[in-house]
């Protein structure tokens, strides 16, 4: 029903935020659905030494302050709506990160509701997140290898390790043709990642955040085939570790970081860059696809 709801909204012209809400709103009621009908499920969430009862006393919460509430905001357009939900997802998080120290446990959950927290936070502060770099080449280009850096340490390390610590599993590889195609992908994926950063440090003379990004219109190097190459990147590299490690929870993690890329992010970035370039954004977006390459 939600999913049908989220269906709906999207043909009907909702905003980017509406959508936004609608598509939390959803994921919460998936996620319940799947602790209710999955004993599996609901033991990669838990926290050793809590009882199970502790875990369900949430449910009633998360349905009046996180799903019903992102479905008010969804249809009625609210700013006390929207903090009152991030409020909600900040207690959520401390609560479980509180609960992971004293236990030692329950990564998962913690790591999901922190994920939560930047999202509603993104989404409550995302007109004020966008402005351009003020400093030089040199200083451009360092801050641009530690973003990347932090980036890929969080993304592709932490987050996978978690995923798979919590099903019981470890680093280890099982060496064949399977992960040295997923090693491939990796590596390819990983060369292009850092070859647009580059031709974003250089011609447009910013980085690739949004707290710091470009002055100038990038529509070189790989940009001149694809409008979202750094995307593509990062998703791929997802796949590739999901391929290596053979995991369905990280390739879920990849495929579900992937749309909300494309439903939440790239809508703001866009709306951002149309305000900035005007006419050459709106041509340079007409001409080059979002997702596939154009030779």
């Amino acid at each position: 029903m939600i999913f049908g709801t989220f269906v709906v909204g999207l043909y009907k012209g909702k905003t980017l935020k509406e959508t936004a809400y609608l598509f939390q709103a959803a994921l919460l009621c998936l996620w319940w659905a799947g602790l209710t009908v999955s004993s599996n499920f609901f033991a990669v969430f838990q926290f050793e030494g809590i009882p199970s009862v502790s875990f369900w006393s949430f449910f009633a919460a998360d349905l009046i302050f996180l799903v019903s509430l992102s479905l008010i905001r969804a249809y009625y357009k609210n700013v006390q709506i929207e903090f009152v939900i991030l409020g909600a997802f900040g207690y959520a998080t401390v609560y479980c990160w509180n609960a992971s120290f004293l236990t030692e446990s329950g990564y998962l959950a913690s790591g999901v509701m922190t994920l939560g927290l930047a999202y509603n936070f993104f989404l409550c502060f995302s007109s004020s997140l966008f402005r351009n770099s003020s400093t030089g080449l040199f200083l451009n280009a360092t801050k641009t290898l530690v973003q990347i850096l932090c980036i890929w340490c969080v993304a592709l390390l932490v987050i996978p390790f978690v995923l798979l610590d919590s099903v019981g599993r470890d680093f280890s590889i099982n060496y064949g043709l399977q992960t040295a195609i997923g090693a491939v992908i990796f590596a390819m994926a990983s060369f292009l990642g850092l070859v647009s950063a580059y031709f974003m440090v250089r011609d447009g003379e910013g980085t690739p955040l949004p707290l710091d990004q470009t002055n100038t219109l990038v529509v070189t190097g790989p940009y001149r085939f694809v409008r979202n190459p750094m995307a593509i990147a990062g998703i791929s590299q997802g796949l590739a570790i999901a391929i290596i490690f053979q995991s369905s929870g990280i390739l879920i993690y990849s495929l579900l970081g992937a749309l909300v890329w494309h439903i939440v992010v790239r809508p703001v970035e866009e709306a951002d860059m149309e305000k900035r370039f005007g006419e050459s954004y709106l041509e340079y977006r007409s001409q080059v696809s979002c997702w596939i390459p154009k030779l």
